[in-house]
């Protein structure tokens, strides 16, 4: 893997780390509803990407597609509201579990084949993530823990639909932009119905949800994406949760255990696996 790209991954994982605490703010410490919350973020992200080709005068340029803004607008939507019942541990699981399976499975479906390194890696990290997560896993509501599954096979074919991406800039503002009419027509229709429930901190951390951990996270991951086949790609994703259990310990207090770590250095060891060794031909 070339530093460039190790660069471009790293810092696509750490905004998808930064972007599941600002939710977990927003969504769990603020009045703030899941429709707001989206829309608000949507809308952000769609700014700063179309401020991004403006500076580098390709507005014109827009890519992307429906398809795409629909898997967006999919993820964004099942995540948001699946979190208002599912405790961090069990969505995380469910969320990464289905990211992991649904891609591997297409990778599988048009060719990929793992070597016996890689399987092992998938396997180490894997392992990892259920130790990281399962003492706080609880049965959730049946409705949103498909909701939660429903996000990471969204998310999954948003990342897939961008890996033949020529521009990454434009194709995600052009998946926000396409996806912000309809964040707004779903805010019209929880506002008319009086559900609405908006804060200040909320909005805040929707903003920078949307401009800067999705908006700006999502132009390094579809650019990583371009070099990563989909294998690597769905196996990296697991640094996530260990990279945002980390970030809740350092911005919201929570403890870092002995059993933190040792999951944590099984995930990161199978991705590392995965992601530096060749598959067979």
């Amino acid at each position: 893997m070339s530093l460039r790209l190790f660069a471009l991954t790293l810092f696509a994982m750490l905004a998808f780390a930064g972007n599941s605490l600002l939710c977990r703010l927003a969504l769990k410490q603020t009045p703030i509803d899941p429709t707001s919350f989206v829309a608000i973020r949507i809308v952000s992200g769609a700014l700063m990407l179309w401020l991004v080709l403006y500076m580098r005068r390709e507005s014109a340029r827009l890519e992307g597609n429906w398809a795409g803004a629909l898997a967006l607008f999919a993820y964004a939507v099942a995540f948001s509201y699946a979190y208002t019942r599912i405790p961090a541990g069990t969505g995380a699981l469910l969320l990464f579990g289905a990211i992991q399976i649904s891609m591997i499975v297409y990778g599988l479906v048009i060719g990929e084949r793992l070597s016996f390194v890689q399987g092992l890696g998938i396997g180490l990290a894997i392992c990892g993530l259920v130790g990281l997560m399962l003492p706080s896993v609880g049965a959730p509501p049946l409705f949103y823990g498909f909701l939660m599954i429903l996000s990471g096979v969204a998310w999954s074919i948003y990342s897939l639909l961008g890996r033949g991406s020529k521009n990454p800039a434009a194709a995600t503002a052009g998946n926000f932009i396409r996806a912000t009419p309809i964040a707004l027509a779903l805010f019209v229709a929880q506002f008319l119905a009086s559900h609405i429930r908006m804060d200040a901190a909320g909005a805040m951390y929707a903003v920078v949800s949307g401009a800067v951990t999705s908006g700006l996270g999502y132009i390094l991951w579809y650019a990583a994406l371009k070099q990563l086949n989909v294998t690597r790609a769905a196996t990296v994703q697991l640094s996530v949760p260990v990279l945002a259990a980390f970030g809740g310990t350092v911005f919201l207090d929570e403890p870092l255990t002995g059993l933190l770590m040792a999951a944590s250095a099984l995930v990161l060891v199978g991705v590392s696996l995965v992601i530096l060794n060749k598959r067979p031909a």
